[in-house]
């Protein structure tokens, strides 16, 4: 709904300050006008007819181009709106106002305007489906047993695949992870956008993940929007070990490590099982080094409560964009990015592989592959 009055407010703001004013007839005009309905409704126009927000179905060079626009739109949109704001401050401070006119005229302004904000638009968007990077991390923890000290895993988050973030990027995805030779291999929920029928070939290139002890994966809230029940059915063919609410306890040199996965708070909507640490823990080992997949990082402080060492979670997409971290970081308990400590439990919260096409844009915020090394200490 918020992006639907976003798009809304875009375009009445657009149809004011620049159609409306324009010098050309009533049939330009209403052209003009349904153009920019058009290209600024368009997640209405995914929602009603073409598979939904997160997973519009078209093929990725339109889909591209499109989300190009929108995000385009959106830029211009607060340059605009900044500008006018600046200009009405200045007409209140005598007459600086009319200096700014006479330097930049309404036509060379918006020109200005238009392409300084195609330039983080287009830049955005690349970064956005660009394929991640590997980034080496070491997990300190004092509670780690000497015998787990260098086991390597890998997370994945939020690789949200779609008609966006193709098969041929997950094949690239899953390639870089193979190279590492990890013990461990964590997906850390929102790994799909769209039913299976639809993300057959991108979901395929999964199976292809290789890890020594297996690969893992917990639930995300995309998960739940994208046909819960059958992904719950195909993740296991792909190799992949989901785990809600339960875990699995892998002996490692002569240790238990204990892996456990939650499921998302939104399944609350589809009247399943909501996140249920005690359930997720319950039988395992005491000695047992704990290892948690929970997607949200916002239930941090209790799963250190209930014993957990390692919290891996994502979600948050590390804000996307500069400007938007704070409030992403307020509406996750004020976890965004990176390394937390939480009373006795270590969290990292990865800014994810991928995001979701509904606003596919990073400025600042690059994706990543985490490849993880436990260290005791």
């Amino acid at each position: 709904m918020f992006i639907h009055l976003s798009a809304l407010l875009i375009f009445l703001y657009f149809l004011y300050r620049i159609i409306l004013p324009l010098k050309a007839g009533n049939g330009v005009k209403i052209a003009a006008a349904l153009l920019l309905f058009c290209l600024s409704q368009q997640h209405f126009f995914y929602r009603c007819f073409l598979g939904g927000m997160a997973s519009p179905e078209l093929p990725t060079p339109e889909l591209t181009l499109l989300t190009c626009i929108f995000v385009w739109l959106l830029f211009l949109f607060i340059l605009m709106l900044l500008y006018d704001v600046a200009a009405f401050a200045m007409k209140k401070m005598s007459g600086k106002r009319s200096a700014a006119k006479a330097a930049f005229s309404p036509a060379r302004r918006q020109v200005l305007t238009t392409c300084l904000a195609a330039v983080p638009a287009v830049y955005g968007v690349r970064q956005a489906v660009a394929v991640p990077e590997v980034h080496h991390l070491e997990a300190r923890l004092s509670s780690l047993p000497r015998e787990l000290d260098g086991l390597s895993l890998v997370q994945i988050s939020d690789l949200h695949i779609s008609s966006l973030l193709h098969a041929p990027r997950v094949r690239t995805v899953v390639e870089k992870v193979n190279a590492l030779q990890p013990d461990l291999v964590v997906l850390t929920g929102d790994m799909v956008d769209g039913p299976p029928d639809r993300r057959a070939g991108g979901a395929a290139q999964l199976k292809e993940l290789r890890a020594r002890y297996g690969v893992f994966g917990c639930a995300g809230n995309h998960e739940y929007y994208a046909d819960f029940h059958a992904w719950m059915k195909v993740f296991p063919t792909l190799g992949i070990t989901m785990l809600l609410n339960n875990h699995k306890v892998i002996p490692v040199g002569g240790h238990n490590l204990v892996l456990a996965g939650v499921t998302d708070i939104v399944a609350k909507r589809y009247a399943l099982p909501t996140p249920d640490i005690s359930a997720a823990l319950a039988g395992a080992p005491e000695n047992g080094f704990r290892i948690l997949m929970d997607h949200r990082p916002g239930g941090a402080a209790a799963n250190a409560r209930a014993g957990v060492d390692l919290q891996l979670s994502g979600h948050t997409h590390g804000g996307q964009i500069l400007g938007m971290t704070l409030l992403v970081a307020e509406y996750n308990e004020g976890y965004l990015s990176g390394w937390y400590q939480v009373d006795n439990m270590r969290l990292y919260v990865s800014p994810g592989a991928g995001l979701w096409g509904g606003f596919p844009v990073r400025l600042g915020v690059p994706s990543e592959i985490a490849a993880v090394t436990l260290r005791v200490g």
